[in-house]
């Protein structure tokens, strides 16, 4: 299983920011996606999954009403967008995804991980 992230960068506090994830070696829709982010010497946070029905999202507390994730599972590509971007956003952020319907808030439960992108948000 393959999953590459793509669309970090820089931006300014306020802003917004669209991430991608393709994909590869899996069934896509049968497995719930989501991204974690960390930054250095913390753990792993949960941001946000989404089923795979698609049907369901979670969402991590700090993130609520500002990102969205969706899916195509014609293109096996899972989105996050990133809106009201603030300076304590700034992680690498990781696309994931798992065998279960709704993926686990736990880090280490979650079956598959990308290598990440590096979001940086400016104050």
């Amino acid at each position: 299983v393959q999953l590459q992230a793509s669309g970090g960068g820089l931006v300014q506090s306020g802003g917004s920011l669209r991430l991608s994830c393709a994909a590869s070696g899996l069934t896509f829709s049968e497995h719930s996606v989501g991204w974690f982010r960390q930054v250095p010497g913390k753990e792993r946070e949960f941001v946000i999954s989404l089923s795979s029905s698609g049907k369901s999202t979670y969402y991590g507390a700090s993130v609520k009403g500002r990102f969205t994730i969706s899916r195509d599972n014609a293109k096996n590509t899972v989105y996050l967008e990133m809106n009201a971007l603030k300076p304590e956003d700034t992680a690498v952020y990781h696309c994931t995804s798992d065998r279960s319907n709704i993926m686990a808030y736990d880090a280490e439960a979650v079956d598959y991980w990308g290598k990440g992108t590096l979001v940086t948000v400016s104050s």
